[in-house]
This record gives C-alpha cells, structure tokens and sequence, in this order.
C-alpha cells in the first residue's frame, strides 16, 4: 500500500514539473492567445453578415365547432409530419413565387423546428438581409397555410361528393316510391311502400346531415402567432464572444504547442529531470553568471569577488558532499562536464576546494586537465609560501605529476593545495601512473579531502581512467546545453568504468546578446563563456593555450 502511495505521489510530482515546464514557453502560449485573437476577430469582423428572421405558427385541425366540449386543436395532427410537409418541395415553389427567388436557395435558407410538446411550428429563414430574411420566412408561412388548407377543402369536396353520389340513387327511389303510393289503391301494397319509404327517407338524411356537417367545418390551417420580422442586427456572436472563445483556442493551441515542444525537446527542462537521468542528487544550483548582477563570466574563486549567494551556494554543495557516507568513506571528488570546456568544473572544483579548508579540512585539488592546463596559472598563490614537494617526491610520467604543490591563498577562508597540470605526451599513461595513484591516495589520510579535475567525459577518456581511483563523480552541466541522452551516457560510462556519481551541481550560462538561451549550442564550437582569467587584469597575459583537437569517447 505505501509503495502504490509513492507511484501515486512520484505521478503527482511528475505532472506538475511537466505542468511547470510547459508554463515556461510563455512565448510559445502568446504566440498561440495572439493567433486566437486575431482568429476570432477576422471571423467576427470580416466573415459576411447573415440575418435571420423566424415566424411562429400554431397548426389546427378542420373541425365544425372549435367551441365544442372535448374539442381539442391536436385532433388528427401528426406535428412530425406536418414539420416535413412545411419543409417540401411544393411548399417552397410558392414560396418561390411569391418572393420571386430560386426555389433551392429558399430550401438552403429555411429551418422548419417544433418546440417539444407544442403544436407550434417555428419557421426561420436566413439572408443577407434583413428584409429578404423577413420577406422568405413570411412567404414560407403563408404557403404552408394555404397549401395545407387547400388539402384540406380538397378533402372536403371529395368526400361530399362520394356523399352525394350515394344520395342521388336514394333520392330518386324515394321520389319512385312515392310515385307508387300514389298510383295504388291497395291498403297492403301501400303500406310495405311507405315502410320502404321511411327506410329510404332515413338513410337520405343520414347522407344529407353528413353532407352538411363536411360543408360547415373550418378549414382554417392554423394561427400565426408571431409573424416574421425585420431583425434588428445580424445573428451569429458577437466581437466579444468571438474574441472569447479565440483567446481560449489560442491558449488551448499554445499549450499543445509548448507541450509538443517539451516532448521533443531531448535537454532536461528541470533539476527532476536531471536526477531521473543521473540516478543522482541535484546537489546545487549556481547563480546564472556567476551570481553578479548583469551577467559576466563566472569567477573562478568566488571568494576572491564576493562572499554572497555564489560563495554560500559552494558552501551547502561541500556540506552535502561532507555528509555522503560513500564520499566520507574515500574522500576523493572527481569533477567533470559531461561535453565542451571545463570552465565551469573548474570553477567548482576550485570553490569546493576552498570550502572543504575552510571546513577545517586539509584539502588537495588535483589538476588532471593535462591537455589544457591552466589552474596554476589563475589562481593567486599563497603569501610567503613558496612551492614544496610532495610527499613522495618524483616525477611521473612525461613530468607530472612533479611532485610540485602550489599553496593557493583563498584570503580568510584558507588555503588549499594545488597539483597544477601539465603537457604529457602520453595522458593515459600519465594519469594510471603509479606516482598518480599515490596522489590521489593522500585522501587515505585523516582530515584530508582530493579533488580531481578531469576533462569532459564525452570529449576524452581521461575521466573514465580516473573514475576507478577516484570513485565519486560529481557531473557539472547547464541544463539548457546537454541533452538528456548525454547524462545517461555519462552516468553509464562512469558505472562502468568502476566510479559512481555522486551528485550533480548546475548552472546557467548567461546569454549572448540577441540570443536565447534556451537555444542551445553545438557542442564544440559556437558561443562559449569567456574564461574567469579574462576578467583579472593582473591575469591578462596568462591565456591558457589554443584547445587541441578532440576525439570524443565511442
């Protein structure tokens, strides 16, 4: 039961992150209220104006006296057939002319309805006037309620003729019989003649009271209740309805859209999706630009620039790290990007560094970018120290590790020593050298942390030769870069090499001039952020050397 709880609320979190994602393409949901908009009010402003005018007609049945007890109008009237005889052919030829139009423009403008219960008819016609509208739907009620009423005398007729064609024989019978009596003497005879007589008599007045009763009905067809009128505006909704239901379209458009665009957009949108695909903790988010206002490149030592957000957010990243017991355990950090420069794993490496001695810790950052190492350089050594030796002195492979440590001076917060890089000919061999692993074993002692500086993991191989010295990764990515693709392969790559991922630490690059920043970049090449070295003068001429070419991992 707790485990389909979790499902349940897993579920939930996923729903709103997608629904807090897909509210961020707030260009895409304009762009879609804009298109609404404009849709509603071309419909509404520059479709043609239709008028339609109605007329109501109450239908009746023929009977002798409407006043009678239990008369009632329905009395012989299917009101469903009479609603298809209104909408016949005859019907609107006679309608047709009377208005002197084509008979199928009048069938395509006419619309016959009953009200549910009623023996009303609603007649209502369509133009692109209002007098047409008006003129049609009265030339429709008028010749259903003379055709209907002209069947109904035509009945009449017949049936008062079939009458007075069975009267006529019985009258000149009777007019024999009479003749008979009169010529007869005989008592008998004449007696069975009038008994005749009064049979024939009989039935003469049956056929005559029926012939009567058929020429005193009301043939009237039915009542107009509301004749058709001249509409005063033209039908259909109006501006602001029409500008309603574009605005709603229009945002139901841009939210499919942005959803469409989230679906097929392959860069994590959020820190959830980044944790799915790393299988690892969002340990920190970094301020876009280094946390200045306006942007700029991202100091390499923040404590050099400011003490603020920046600074406080390295800060909780250590922490977090300090109370991982697979990093208690080791105390070794490999940082790494998952493609491009390592500007910005460089900068936390760094910073990390400088929070895990101000931590009280005796911390070791370890530069493994031996194709374009530049630390040594950047960062401010120490005041009155000067560099020492390693404990175990002696050159590695090509020269490095040297043996040479730099004190690098953090102001109050410390110090921290620095294994600066070098040019190798040979980087694998450098980096599984024996003098390496004795390097990153100085963690082995109490109070002692290394960080590990590597490459990208997808442009080189360096990372994977050290993620089984190492063991913890920590991945640096900017979300709007890297493809979700990418951190699985990186979280896979690492796990296979014998290491696991510790954490992820985020950023966000500002964005150039003109562009957006959910734009993303090619990988390798296009914009890239200025180096922090760029932003010291004392620095200037210290420019790391040109990256050589790349040769991304298989």
């Amino acid at each position: 039961m707790s485990g389909e709880l979790l499902d349940d609320g897993e579920e939930v979190d996923l729903v709103r992150d997608q629904v807090r994602q897909i509210v961020r393409y707030k260009r895409l949901i304009a762009a879609g209220l804009l298109v609404g908009l404009v849709g509603g009010a071309y419909l509404s402003l520059g479709g043609a104006d239709t008028y339609a005018a109605s007329s109501t007609v109450m239908v009746r049945a023929a009977t002798a006296d409407p006043f009678a007890a239990g008369a009632t109008p329905d009395k012989g009237i299917d009101i469903g057939t009479e609603r298809q005889s209104a909408m016949s052919t005859s019907v609107a030829e006679t309608a047709a002319k009377a208005v002197k139009q084509p008979v199928a423009k009048l069938q395509h403008c006419l619309q016959v309805t009953n009200p549910p219960n009623t023996l009303v008819l609603r007649f209502t016609c369509t133009a692109s006037n209002g007098r047409d509208a008006a003129a049609w739907v009265n030339a429709f009620t008028r010749s259903y309620l003379d055709g209907r009423e002209s069947a109904t005398r035509t009945t009449i007729k017949k049936m008062v003729k079939g009458y007075q064609d069975q009267l006529d024989p019985l009258v000149k019978q009777r007019n024999e019989l009479l003749d008979q009596i009169d010529q007869t003497s005989d008592s008998q005879v004449v007696g069975t003649l009038v008994s005749v007589q009064t049979n024939l008599l009989s039935r003469i007045t049956e056929l005559n009271g029926d012939i009567s009763g058929l020429r005193a009905l009301d043939t009237t067809p039915g009542t107009v209740i509301k004749p058709g009128t001249v509409p005063d505006a033209p039908t259909g909704p109006g501006l602001p309805l029409m500008l309603g239901l574009g605005a709603a379209v229009g945002i139901a458009l841009g939210l499919l859209a942005a959803w469409l665009r989230l679906v097929f957009d392959p860069r994590p949108r959020s820190a959830g999706e980044v944790t799915r695909a790393m299988d690892a903790p969002v340990l920190g988010t970094l301020p876009g630009g280094g946390g200045r206002r306006g942007g700029g490149p991202q100091p390499l030592l923040a404590g050099d620039h400011m003490a603020g957000r920046l600074a406080e957010e390295y800060r909780a990243i250590a922490f977090r790290l300090s109370h991982d017991q697979r990093f208690a355990e080791r105390r070794r950090l490999l940082v790494v990007e998952p493609r491009g420069s390592s500007a910005t794993a460089a900068a936390v490496a760094v910073n990390l560094s400088a929070s895990f001695a101000e931590m009280g810790k005796e911390a070791l950052l370890v530069e493994a970018d031996l194709r374009t190492p530049s630390l040594s350089a950047r960062l401010r050594p120490a005041e009155g120290h000067r560099p020492g030796w390693a404990r175990n002195p002696g050159q590695g492979e090509g020269g490095w590790p040297a043996g040479l440590q730099l004190p690098v001076d953090t102001g109050e917060y410390g110090s921290f020593d620095l294994v600066p890089g070098r040019r190798v000919p040979n980087v694998a061999r450098a980096l599984t050298s024996g003098q390496a692993g004795r390097l990153f074993a100085e963690a082995d002692d109490p109070g002692t942390v290394v960080v590990v500086l590597a490459p990208p993991v997808l442009s080189y191989a360096d990372a994977l030769a050290l993620a089984d010295r190492v063991d913890g990764v920590v991945v640096v990515c900017d979300p709007a870069e890297v493809r979700r693709e990418d951190l699985v392969r990186v979280r896979e790559l690492v796990a296979g090499a014998g290491g696991f991922v510790l954490g992820t630490v985020l950023h966000r690059a500002p964005a150039a001039p003109g562009r957006s920043r959910f734009l993303p970049r090619r990988y390798g090449g296009g914009h890239r952020a200025a180096p922090a070295s760029a932003a010291r003068p004392d620095h200037a001429a210290r420019v790391a050397p040109a990256v050589p070419e790349r040769h991304p991992v298989p």
